[in-house]
């Protein structure tokens, strides 16, 4: 991958990643594979390179009393220490069931998304 690209990727999703509280799995790892990693690789450098987006977005959205200190320490924590078993079952897949379970996870979210939108209006 070209430095440039990875500035780009970088700029867009920190951009992104500020105004909606995404960033890696969403916008990281399709772009990682689309540009030729691995499903396995792309997942593993997203999961570095959100650390820089998520400590400046908080840091910012704190700013404006947005963040619920106690609820994203819990939340930090559990997340934490159920990622070591979400690793070892990623690691143990395929990379193409890797990949289709990937996809099926942002189509729910996607069609969640939608649906509490179009509820909203």
């Amino acid at each position: 991958m070209t430095i440039a690209l990875a500035i780009v990727l970088g700029v867009v999703a920190g951009v992104l990643a500020g105004m909606f509280g995404v960033g890696g799995g969403v916008l990281f790892i399709p772009t990682l594979v689309a540009l030729g990693l691995s499903q396995h690789v792309a997942t593993g450098t997203s999961l570095l390179a959100i650390i820089p987006t998520a400590v400046v977005g908080t840091w910012r959205q704190a700013r404006y009393g947005n963040v619920r200190w106690r609820a994203a320490l819990l939340i930090g924590a559990a997340a934490a220490a159920a990622a070591q078993a979400g690793v070892f079952v990623a690691e143990s897949l395929a990379e193409s069931t890797l990949r289709r379970l990937f996809a099926a996870l942002l189509v729910v979210v996607a069609a969640q998304i939608a649906w509490r939108a179009r509820r909203s209006v």
